[in-house]
């Protein structure tokens, strides 16, 4: 009982910490002047445009996303006095509507290391097309990917495919928060390589994602996906 009062403590001064921050934040880029004079009023906006995230700032004052640890490493380097440690960290971002980031950081201790990779994820987030690409579904409802995807990274290679509504989410338990947090709530999913390396495998199942955007579509694809959608 006495942990979760202190996780909750902590957790308030965190909050309280990040308030003031945002309270004393002068921007250093147009974009983030910008946000902070109210012209841009949402992330979907900032990432729709293509436009490069600088300040975590900028994040943070237009939504606040969920945070997740997904992978921890101690490290080894080895100098003339012997091995230094330190700590190798991936965190995941997101909204849990479209929206995705991962950032990995490396520090002597564990926790600047996550919270300097918290940072990185917020200027590293992805917008996510999502749809109802399912022959098996007709609800036109933005649960599932819209048409099959594939992702790599290193050995690891992932593939999306889309599901009907209901089935969940078909995937290995380490790529599961990255669909959470993207919004996508039904896959179905094939994988290859070392995907026990959960860094590489969490790094494909991105890449997966960002490939829906770069995807180019048939003439006869894009009128299918304008039909579910009511377009």
């Amino acid at each position: 009982m006495k942990t979760r009062k202190e996780s909750a403590r902590s957790r308030e001064k965190r909050e309280e910490k990040k308030e003031k921050e945002l309270l004393e934040w002068i921007p250093k880029t147009e974009l983030g002047k910008k946000v902070l004079a109210g012209e841009i009023k949402s992330l979907e906006e900032v990432l729709s445009t293509n436009k490069k995230i600088m300040e975590p700032e900028i994040v943070d004052y237009l939504e606040e996303l969920e945070e997740k640890l997904v992978d921890v490493q101690k490290t080894a380097r080895v100098v003339r006095a012997g091995r230094k440690f330190s700590f190798r960290v991936a965190v995941l971002v997101g909204n849990k509507n479209g929206i995705v980031g991962l950032g990995t950081a490396k520090d002597k201790e564990k926790w600047p290391a996550v919270r300097k990779a918290t940072k990185n994820a917020k200027l590293n987030l992805i917008l996510v097309k999502r749809g109802c690409g399912s022959w098996e579904c007709t609800c036109n409802e933005e649960h599932s990917v819209p048409f099959k995807v594939v992702g790599k990274n290193a050995s690891v290679r992932v593939t999306l495919l889309p599901a009907p509504k209901g089935v969940g989410l078909v995937v290995g338990d380490n790529i599961k928060p990255v669909l959470e947090f993207a919004g996508i709530k039904d896959v179905w999913s094939k994988t290859s390589g070392s995907t026990d390396t959960t860094l590489n495998f969490v790094r494909a199942a991105i890449n997966a994602l960002e490939n829906i955007s770069n995807v180019k579509l048939s003439k006869d694809m894009e009128k299918k996906l304008r039909e579910r959608a009511g377009k």
